[in-house]
């Protein structure tokens, strides 16, 4: 992993390109340039990069998150579900690294597999982010994001101290699920076995770490039953866990002013991440 120059400049202290697809243990398959098209809206990514925003040091609480941005695994949502949301955390005391992940196009093992580097980066377990490392490392994740960041809570290879999940995408169960999510993850004619893999509430064991999820009731794009699955499985492995589910909002709301409930959520993941550091 090498610091870079970044191509994209979100207001972060470092940039950090983690690997490519010729350097990764996994290539996606994309030969093509990335492109944003429109503003902070990045698609066919195929080099996984972290943007850290170092936490005031005033209020430092030993923590530091890796944020996965949504984007139905076709793209990625990095400001306000990105950088803005860094800037947040790094406020709060909490240092903010911003995943820029490739995208999957059908090797579901290649967001995993980059969401997982950057938690041991971050956890100081790989070189490169010295001074910036964190004892207790979680995942935050919006959308696609959260069920990347929920992958790497019950199937990667090191998992987070803790997950922060907004409207995440759980299961590919029909008439729960989110349906682009899961072609571009695994493909239009993936099999009933594939779906299954990747329906992450069936995927909790005792070793997933604590999480706290946040969404909207009205939500029709992911639906809330998504967060209610992975809650429950959670219970009944004897797992911590928060949900707050809001009246409105619909989705994709992240940090976005707009949202009638943000200083509400605000509130419940500092006081959620202050208890579980304890």
């Amino acid at each position: 992993m090498t610091a870079t120059a970044s191509a994209q400049d979100y207001g972060q202290t470092a940039t950090l390109k983690i690997w490519d697809n010729t350097t990764a243990p996994h290539s996606n398959g994309i030969t093509t340039p990335e492109t944003e098209k429109e503003p902070n809206r990045v698609r066919n990514t195929s080099e996984a990069t972290l943007y850290i925003f170092p936490a005031d040091k005033a209020k430092a609480t030993g923590q530091a998150v890796v944020i996965c941005p949504g984007g139905g695994y076709g793209m990625l949502a990095m400001d306000h579900e990105g950088y803005e949301m860094a800037k947040w955390f790094a406020a709060n005391g909490i240092t903010g690294a911003v995943l820029k992940y490739r995208m999957p196009n059908h090797h579901p093992e290649v967001p995993l597999e980059d969401a997982v580097q950057a938690l041991r980066i971050m956890a100081g377990l790989e070189a490169g982010a010295t001074g910036y490392t964190a004892d207790k490392v979680g995942i935050v994740g919006f959308s696609a994001g959260g069920h990347l960041a929920a992958m790497a809570s019950t199937i990667g290879s090191f998992k987070p101290a803790f997950s922060v999940l907004f409207y995440p995408v759980i299961t590919a169960v029909q008439g729960k699920r989110h349906q682009g999510s899961f072609i571009n993850l695994l493909s239009e004619q993936r099999t009933p076995e594939q779906d299954a893999a990747y329906s992450l509430e069936s995927r909790v064991t005792a070793d997933t770490p604590p999480a706290i999820l946040l969404l909207s009731d009205d939500d029709k794009t992911v639906p809330p039953v998504n967060s209610t699955l992975y809650y429950n499985a959670l219970k009944a492995h004897g797992i911590e866990a928060s949900m707050h589910i809001y009246p409105s909002g619909g989705h994709g709301w992240g940090i976005r002013d707009s949202f009638r409930y943000k200083a509400q959520w605000q509130d419940a993941v500092l006081d959620w991440l202050r208890r579980i550091n304890e």
